[in-house]
Protein backbone atom coordinates (compact mmCIF):
# COMPACT_ATOMS: atom_id res chain seq x y z
CA UNK A 1 0.00 0.00 0.00
CA UNK A 2 1.73 3.87 -1.00
CA UNK A 3 2.63 5.33 2.17
CA UNK A 4 -0.47 8.05 1.41
CA UNK A 5 -3.04 5.74 1.50
CA UNK A 6 -1.27 3.82 4.11
CA UNK A 7 -1.62 7.34 6.90
CA UNK A 8 -4.88 7.99 5.32
CA UNK A 9 -6.67 4.62 6.28
CA UNK A 10 -4.87 4.85 9.80
CA UNK A 11 -6.59 8.23 10.28
CA UNK A 12 -10.05 7.00 9.06
CA UNK A 13 -9.36 3.85 11.30
CA UNK A 14 -9.16 5.71 14.29
CA UNK A 15 -11.88 7.81 14.03
CA UNK A 16 -13.94 4.39 13.30
CA UNK A 17 -12.45 3.57 16.55
CA UNK A 18 -11.13 0.43 14.96
CA UNK A 19 -7.65 1.68 16.91
CA UNK A 20 -7.00 3.42 20.14
CA UNK A 21 -9.47 3.17 22.69
CA UNK A 22 -12.61 1.08 22.22
CA UNK A 23 -16.26 2.10 22.91
CA UNK A 24 -17.77 1.26 26.30
CA UNK A 25 -21.06 0.48 25.27
CA UNK A 26 -22.92 -0.29 22.04
CA UNK A 27 -24.42 3.11 22.13
CA UNK A 28 -21.10 4.61 22.09
CA UNK A 29 -20.22 2.53 19.38
CA UNK A 30 -23.09 3.90 17.61
CA UNK A 31 -23.20 7.55 18.36
CA UNK A 32 -19.21 8.13 17.28
CA UNK A 33 -20.01 6.77 13.81
CA UNK A 34 -23.58 8.18 13.63
CA UNK A 35 -24.62 5.75 11.84
CA UNK A 36 -24.39 1.92 10.78
CA UNK A 37 -25.55 0.48 8.05
CA UNK A 38 -28.22 -2.63 9.50
CA UNK A 39 -29.57 -4.12 6.35
CA UNK A 40 -28.22 -7.40 7.60
CA UNK A 41 -28.97 -7.35 11.51
CA UNK A 42 -25.81 -9.70 12.06
CA UNK A 43 -23.09 -7.11 10.27
CA UNK A 44 -24.78 -4.31 12.21
CA UNK A 45 -23.74 -6.78 15.44
CA UNK A 46 -20.47 -7.20 14.53
CA UNK A 47 -19.66 -3.39 13.29
CA UNK A 48 -20.27 -2.71 17.01
CA UNK A 49 -18.07 -5.96 17.70
CA UNK A 50 -15.46 -4.43 15.54
CA UNK A 51 -15.31 -1.38 17.87
CA UNK A 52 -16.03 -2.46 21.79
CA UNK A 53 -14.44 -4.95 24.29
CA UNK A 54 -16.13 -7.83 25.73
CA UNK A 55 -19.32 -7.14 24.74
CA UNK A 56 -22.00 -9.80 23.19
CA UNK A 57 -24.78 -8.99 20.59
CA UNK A 58 -27.13 -9.51 23.50
CA UNK A 59 -25.73 -6.37 24.54
CA UNK A 60 -26.67 -4.49 21.38
CA UNK A 61 -30.22 -6.55 21.39
CA UNK A 62 -30.45 -5.23 24.86
CA UNK A 63 -29.94 -1.69 23.62
CA UNK A 64 -32.81 -2.17 21.48
CA UNK A 65 -34.68 -3.56 23.08
CA UNK A 66 -34.83 -2.97 27.06
CA UNK A 67 -33.02 0.27 27.11
CA UNK A 68 -34.68 1.58 23.38
CA UNK A 69 -31.45 3.57 23.44
CA UNK A 70 -30.50 1.74 19.67
CA UNK A 71 -33.32 1.23 16.69
CA UNK A 72 -32.94 0.53 12.91
CA UNK A 73 -34.97 2.37 10.14
CA UNK A 74 -34.91 3.51 6.82
CA UNK A 75 -32.47 7.01 6.47
CA UNK A 76 -29.72 7.57 4.87
CA UNK A 77 -29.56 6.56 0.73
CA UNK A 78 -32.82 5.13 1.77
CA UNK A 79 -31.15 1.91 3.34
CA UNK A 80 -31.73 0.84 6.71
CA UNK A 81 -28.88 2.09 9.35
CA UNK A 82 -28.80 1.27 13.18
CA UNK A 83 -28.78 4.43 14.91
CA UNK A 84 -29.22 5.98 19.05
CA UNK A 85 -32.58 6.99 20.03
CA UNK A 86 -31.19 10.52 20.13
CA UNK A 87 -30.04 10.94 17.10
CA UNK A 88 -33.36 9.47 15.23
CA UNK A 89 -34.99 13.09 15.45
CA UNK A 90 -33.05 14.93 12.99
CA UNK A 91 -31.38 12.34 10.85
CA UNK A 92 -35.14 11.10 9.53
CA UNK A 93 -36.07 14.85 9.28
CA UNK A 94 -33.56 15.48 7.14
CA UNK A 95 -32.54 12.67 5.17
CA UNK A 96 -35.42 10.93 4.31
CA UNK A 97 -38.17 13.75 2.51
CA UNK A 98 -36.65 12.82 -0.74
CA UNK A 99 -37.29 9.12 -0.48
CA UNK A 100 -41.22 9.77 -0.47
CA UNK A 101 -41.48 9.92 -4.20
CA UNK A 102 -39.03 7.02 -4.98
CA UNK A 103 -41.41 4.80 -2.60
CA UNK A 104 -44.51 5.67 -4.05
CA UNK A 105 -42.97 5.21 -7.70
CA UNK A 106 -41.45 1.15 -6.27
CA UNK A 107 -44.85 0.88 -5.18
CA UNK A 108 -46.51 1.51 -7.95
CA UNK A 109 -44.12 -0.66 -9.91
CA UNK A 110 -45.08 -3.51 -8.07
CA UNK A 111 -48.78 -3.01 -8.19
CA UNK A 112 -49.92 -1.55 -5.18
CA UNK A 113 -52.25 1.81 -6.15
CA UNK A 114 -51.67 5.02 -4.32
CA UNK A 115 -54.53 4.55 -2.17
CA UNK A 116 -53.59 0.55 -1.41
CA UNK A 117 -50.57 1.95 -0.36
CA UNK A 118 -51.67 4.88 1.84
CA UNK A 119 -54.49 2.30 3.01
CA UNK A 120 -51.17 -0.09 3.88
CA UNK A 121 -49.42 2.55 6.24
CA UNK A 122 -53.08 3.20 8.02
CA UNK A 123 -53.15 -0.82 8.59
CA UNK A 124 -49.90 -0.43 9.79
CA UNK A 125 -50.17 2.05 12.36
CA UNK A 126 -53.22 0.33 13.95
CA UNK A 127 -52.35 -2.83 13.95
CA UNK A 128 -49.01 -1.68 16.05
CA UNK A 129 -51.07 0.80 18.43
CA UNK A 130 -53.19 -2.83 18.89
CA UNK A 131 -50.70 -5.31 19.10
CA UNK A 132 -47.19 -4.20 18.94
CA UNK A 133 -44.89 -4.61 18.59
CA UNK A 134 -44.85 -7.09 15.80
CA UNK A 135 -42.30 -8.76 13.29
CA UNK A 136 -42.21 -8.01 9.11
CA UNK A 137 -43.96 -11.18 8.45
CA UNK A 138 -47.13 -10.46 11.02
CA UNK A 139 -47.51 -6.87 9.71
CA UNK A 140 -47.61 -8.42 5.97
CA UNK A 141 -50.25 -10.82 7.16
CA UNK A 142 -52.50 -7.84 8.17
CA UNK A 143 -51.70 -5.98 5.22
CA UNK A 144 -52.36 -9.41 2.69
CA UNK A 145 -55.39 -10.01 4.58
CA UNK A 146 -56.87 -6.79 3.76
CA UNK A 147 -56.75 -7.38 -0.28
CA UNK A 148 -53.64 -5.61 -0.75
CA UNK A 149 -50.21 -6.95 -2.34
CA UNK A 150 -47.76 -7.82 -0.19
CA UNK A 151 -45.19 -10.04 -2.58
CA UNK A 152 -42.01 -9.17 -4.45
CA UNK A 153 -40.74 -5.90 -2.84
CA UNK A 154 -43.85 -4.61 -1.87
CA UNK A 155 -44.20 -5.26 1.89
CA UNK A 156 -40.93 -3.97 2.06
CA UNK A 157 -41.75 -0.84 0.63
CA UNK A 158 -44.98 -0.68 2.65
CA UNK A 159 -42.84 -0.64 5.76
CA UNK A 160 -40.44 1.91 4.30
CA UNK A 161 -42.92 4.40 3.56
CA UNK A 162 -44.76 4.05 7.11
CA UNK A 163 -40.98 4.25 8.50
CA UNK A 164 -39.93 7.70 6.40
CA UNK A 165 -43.41 9.35 7.66
CA UNK A 166 -41.72 8.53 11.04
CA UNK A 167 -44.70 6.22 12.14
CA UNK A 168 -42.60 3.07 12.40
CA UNK A 169 -39.20 1.66 13.51
CA UNK A 170 -37.49 -1.19 13.78
CA UNK A 171 -36.77 -1.48 17.85
CA UNK A 172 -37.24 -4.47 20.19
CA UNK A 173 -36.34 -8.28 19.34
CA UNK A 174 -38.72 -10.64 19.08
CA UNK A 175 -36.92 -14.12 20.09
CA UNK A 176 -34.25 -13.95 16.99
CA UNK A 177 -36.56 -11.44 14.51
CA UNK A 178 -36.51 -7.81 14.63
CA UNK A 179 -40.10 -6.11 15.22
CA UNK A 180 -41.65 -2.91 14.11
CA UNK A 181 -43.24 -0.31 16.69
CA UNK A 182 -44.77 2.93 16.54
CA UNK A 183 -42.04 5.47 17.06
CA UNK A 184 -44.76 7.28 19.83
CA UNK A 185 -45.51 3.83 21.36
CA UNK A 186 -42.01 3.11 21.89
CA UNK A 187 -39.66 6.81 22.26
CA UNK A 188 -42.38 9.02 22.97
CA UNK A 189 -43.13 12.48 21.46
CA UNK A 190 -40.27 14.00 19.80
CA UNK A 191 -37.88 16.59 21.52
CA UNK A 192 -39.41 19.96 21.49
CA UNK A 193 -37.00 21.62 18.09
CA UNK A 194 -37.89 18.06 16.22
CA UNK A 195 -41.81 18.95 16.21
CA UNK A 196 -43.42 20.06 12.83
CA UNK A 197 -42.41 23.69 12.59
CA UNK A 198 -39.47 23.82 14.73
CA UNK A 199 -37.27 21.76 12.93
CA UNK A 200 -33.66 23.99 11.87
CA UNK A 201 -32.65 22.28 8.87
CA UNK A 202 -29.33 24.45 8.13
CA UNK A 203 -28.46 23.54 12.51
CA UNK A 204 -29.33 19.48 11.42
CA UNK A 205 -26.71 19.80 8.47
CA UNK A 206 -23.78 21.38 10.55
CA UNK A 207 -24.56 18.72 13.27
CA UNK A 208 -24.47 16.12 10.21
CA UNK A 209 -21.22 17.79 8.70
CA UNK A 210 -19.90 17.64 12.27
CA UNK A 211 -20.53 14.20 13.31
CA UNK A 212 -19.85 12.86 9.90
CA UNK A 213 -16.25 14.12 10.46
CA UNK A 214 -16.30 12.93 13.91
CA UNK A 215 -16.67 8.71 12.98
CA UNK A 216 -15.18 9.08 9.07
CA UNK A 217 -12.38 12.32 8.99
CA UNK A 218 -10.52 13.03 6.86
CA UNK A 219 -13.21 13.10 4.32
CA UNK A 220 -14.16 15.15 1.58
CA UNK A 221 -17.30 17.26 0.85
CA UNK A 222 -18.56 14.27 -2.32
CA UNK A 223 -17.72 11.92 0.85
CA UNK A 224 -19.97 13.47 3.19
CA UNK A 225 -22.92 13.81 0.58
CA UNK A 226 -22.48 10.52 -0.68
CA UNK A 227 -22.90 8.93 2.61
CA UNK A 228 -25.70 10.65 3.63
CA UNK A 229 -27.38 10.33 0.44
CA UNK A 230 -27.89 14.50 0.45
CA UNK A 231 -27.12 16.92 -2.40
CA UNK A 232 -23.73 18.18 -2.66
CA UNK A 233 -24.47 21.42 -2.45
CA UNK A 234 -26.14 20.47 1.82
CA UNK A 235 -22.34 18.54 2.39
CA UNK A 236 -21.17 22.09 1.71
CA UNK A 237 -23.43 23.59 3.32
CA UNK A 238 -23.14 22.09 6.11
CA UNK A 239 -19.39 22.46 5.78
CA UNK A 240 -19.52 25.71 5.73
CA UNK A 241 -21.45 25.78 9.13
CA UNK A 242 -18.57 24.45 10.94
CA UNK A 243 -15.65 25.92 9.17
CA UNK A 244 -14.08 27.75 12.07
CA UNK A 245 -14.51 23.89 13.92
CA UNK A 246 -12.19 22.45 11.26
CA UNK A 247 -8.40 22.43 10.55
CA UNK A 248 -6.91 22.84 6.95
CA UNK A 249 -4.98 19.51 5.64
CA UNK A 250 -3.32 19.77 2.27
CA UNK A 251 -4.93 16.75 0.98
CA UNK A 252 -8.19 19.36 0.87
CA UNK A 253 -10.05 16.74 2.87
CA UNK A 254 -11.75 18.12 6.17
CA UNK A 255 -11.34 17.02 9.66
CA UNK A 256 -12.45 18.58 12.98
CA UNK A 257 -9.44 20.00 14.85
CA UNK A 258 -8.32 19.69 18.46
CA UNK A 259 -11.27 20.92 20.88
CA UNK A 260 -13.85 22.21 18.08
CA UNK A 261 -16.26 19.99 18.48
CA UNK A 262 -17.85 21.52 21.30
CA UNK A 263 -21.79 21.25 20.31
CA UNK A 264 -23.95 17.89 19.92
CA UNK A 265 -23.50 14.49 21.13
CA UNK A 266 -20.44 14.09 18.81
CA UNK A 267 -18.34 16.54 21.21
CA UNK A 268 -15.72 14.28 23.52
CA UNK A 269 -15.19 11.82 20.70
CA UNK A 270 -14.27 14.45 18.01
CA UNK A 271 -12.26 16.07 20.19
CA UNK A 272 -10.11 12.76 21.03
CA UNK A 273 -10.19 11.56 17.55
CA UNK A 274 -8.68 15.09 16.59
CA UNK A 275 -6.00 15.14 19.51
CA UNK A 276 -5.37 11.18 17.79
CA UNK A 277 -5.10 12.21 14.67
CA UNK A 278 -2.47 14.38 15.37
CA UNK A 279 -0.02 11.54 16.92
CA UNK A 280 0.18 10.25 13.67
CA UNK A 281 -2.51 6.98 14.13
CA UNK A 282 -1.38 2.94 13.47
CA UNK A 283 -3.12 1.01 11.19
CA UNK A 284 -5.55 -1.39 13.02
CA UNK A 285 -4.63 -4.82 14.29
CA UNK A 286 -5.84 -7.75 11.63
CA UNK A 287 -9.64 -7.79 12.12
CA UNK A 288 -12.33 -9.56 11.13
CA UNK A 289 -15.19 -7.10 10.13
CA UNK A 290 -18.40 -8.24 9.04
CA UNK A 291 -21.28 -7.39 5.91
CA UNK A 292 -21.78 -3.96 5.11
CA UNK A 293 -18.84 -2.36 7.57
CA UNK A 294 -18.76 1.02 8.13
CA UNK A 295 -15.49 1.09 6.67
CA UNK A 296 -16.46 0.22 3.20
CA UNK A 297 -19.45 3.37 3.68
CA UNK A 298 -18.18 6.55 4.35
CA UNK A 299 -16.34 7.55 1.27
CA UNK A 300 -16.57 7.96 -2.77
CA UNK A 301 -12.99 5.71 -3.00
CA UNK A 302 -13.21 2.58 -1.30
CA UNK A 303 -9.77 1.61 -3.00
CA UNK A 304 -7.41 2.54 -0.03
CA UNK A 305 -9.25 -0.07 2.03
CA UNK A 306 -9.71 -2.93 -0.98
CA UNK A 307 -6.94 -2.07 -3.10
CA UNK A 308 -7.29 -4.19 -6.36
CA UNK A 309 -9.29 -6.88 -4.21
CA UNK A 310 -12.59 -7.99 -5.76
CA UNK A 311 -15.23 -10.21 -4.41
CA UNK A 312 -16.07 -8.23 -1.36
CA UNK A 313 -18.88 -5.78 -3.10
CA UNK A 314 -20.69 -8.18 -5.24
CA UNK A 315 -22.32 -7.17 -8.64
CA UNK A 316 -25.57 -7.14 -7.39
CA UNK A 317 -24.16 -4.86 -4.54
CA UNK A 318 -23.45 -7.34 -1.54
CA UNK A 319 -20.78 -6.70 0.98
CA UNK A 320 -19.11 -9.70 2.18
CA UNK A 321 -17.37 -9.74 5.65
CA UNK A 322 -13.82 -9.51 4.83
CA UNK A 323 -10.33 -9.47 7.08
CA UNK A 324 -8.62 -6.18 7.49
CA UNK A 325 -4.83 -7.01 7.16
CA UNK A 326 -2.05 -3.79 7.66
CA UNK A 327 -5.36 -1.26 6.81
CA UNK A 328 -6.04 -3.45 3.63
CA UNK A 329 -8.66 -6.12 2.75
CA UNK A 330 -6.88 -9.37 2.70
CA UNK A 331 -9.42 -12.28 2.21
CA UNK A 332 -12.92 -13.13 2.70
CA UNK A 333 -14.28 -14.44 5.28
CA UNK A 334 -17.88 -17.10 6.29
CA UNK A 335 -18.93 -19.37 9.00
CA UNK A 336 -19.73 -22.56 7.53
CA UNK A 337 -20.36 -25.97 9.32
CA UNK A 338 -19.05 -24.63 12.34
CA UNK A 339 -15.37 -22.95 10.85
CA UNK A 340 -14.82 -19.65 10.08
CA UNK A 341 -13.65 -20.25 6.49
CA UNK A 342 -11.15 -17.30 5.70
CA UNK A 343 -10.22 -16.92 1.57
CA UNK A 344 -7.00 -15.18 1.84
CA UNK A 345 -5.83 -13.04 -1.72
CA UNK A 346 -2.58 -14.05 -0.32
CA UNK A 347 -0.45 -15.97 2.03
CA UNK A 348 -0.80 -14.83 5.62
CA UNK A 349 2.00 -14.83 8.12
CA UNK A 350 1.90 -17.38 11.33
CA UNK A 351 1.16 -14.21 12.89
CA UNK A 352 -1.10 -12.59 11.02
CA UNK A 353 -2.90 -16.25 11.18
CA UNK A 354 -2.79 -16.08 14.56
CA UNK A 355 -4.65 -12.88 15.58
CA UNK A 356 -7.12 -13.78 12.95
CA UNK A 357 -7.60 -17.25 14.40
CA UNK A 358 -8.32 -15.34 18.08
CA UNK A 359 -10.71 -13.02 16.29
CA UNK A 360 -12.80 -15.82 15.06
CA UNK A 361 -13.00 -17.02 18.20
CA UNK A 362 -14.11 -13.57 19.50
CA UNK A 363 -16.93 -13.37 16.26
CA UNK A 364 -18.27 -16.25 18.26
CA UNK A 365 -18.17 -15.41 21.51
CA UNK A 366 -19.71 -12.59 20.69
CA UNK A 367 -22.87 -14.11 18.86
CA UNK A 368 -23.37 -16.76 21.18
CA UNK A 369 -24.04 -14.06 24.02
CA UNK A 370 -27.50 -13.36 21.99
CA UNK A 371 -28.72 -17.01 22.36
CA UNK A 372 -28.08 -16.52 18.70
CA UNK A 373 -28.44 -20.40 17.02
CA UNK A 374 -25.35 -20.07 14.86
CA UNK A 375 -26.20 -21.65 11.75
CA UNK A 376 -25.64 -21.55 7.79
CA UNK A 377 -28.74 -19.61 6.80
CA UNK A 378 -29.95 -16.95 4.75
CA UNK A 379 -31.61 -13.79 6.19
CA UNK A 380 -34.85 -12.91 5.87
CA UNK A 381 -33.67 -9.52 4.91
CA UNK A 382 -33.90 -8.84 0.90
CA UNK A 383 -30.20 -8.01 1.06
CA UNK A 384 -29.43 -12.01 1.61
CA UNK A 385 -26.23 -12.02 4.47
CA UNK A 386 -24.40 -14.70 5.39
CA UNK A 387 -25.42 -16.30 8.83
CA UNK A 388 -22.85 -18.35 10.83
CA UNK A 389 -22.95 -21.22 13.12
CA UNK A 390 -20.76 -23.21 15.23
CA UNK A 391 -18.16 -22.57 17.65
CA UNK A 392 -14.88 -25.12 16.89
CA UNK A 393 -13.56 -22.72 14.54
CA UNK A 394 -10.71 -22.99 12.34
CA UNK A 395 -9.28 -19.71 10.44
CA UNK A 396 -7.07 -21.03 7.32
CA UNK A 397 -6.27 -19.58 4.28
CA UNK A 398 -6.78 -20.69 0.56
CA UNK A 399 -5.85 -19.36 -2.88
CA UNK A 400 -8.98 -17.13 -4.06
CA UNK A 401 -8.72 -17.18 -8.04
CA UNK A 402 -11.60 -14.81 -7.92
CA UNK A 403 -10.16 -12.51 -5.82
CA UNK A 404 -6.33 -11.07 -6.98
CA UNK A 405 -3.70 -10.00 -4.59
CA UNK A 406 -4.29 -6.68 -2.75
Amino acid sequence: MPDADAALVAERCAAQLLTGQPAATPVDAVTKLLAVQGQDPRGARLAVRARTSGLSAADVDRAMTADRSLLITWLNRGTLHLVTAEDYWWLRLLTTPAMETAVARRLAQEGVSADDAEKAVQLIDAALAANGPLTRAQLGHVIAAAGIRTQGQALVHTLARASIRGLIIRGPMAGRQHAFVRVSDWLGAPPARFRPGAFDRDAALAELARRFLAGHAPASERDLAKWAGLPLRDARRGLSAIAAELREREDGRAELAAGAAGAGAAGAGADAAARGRSAAPALPAPRLLGSYDPLLHGWVDREPVLGSATGIVTVNGLFRPFALVDGRAAGIWSLTAGEVELTAFAPLSGAVAAALRAEARDVVRFLSGAGERLRDARSPVDQRPEHVEGHNLDVHARNASRAPPA
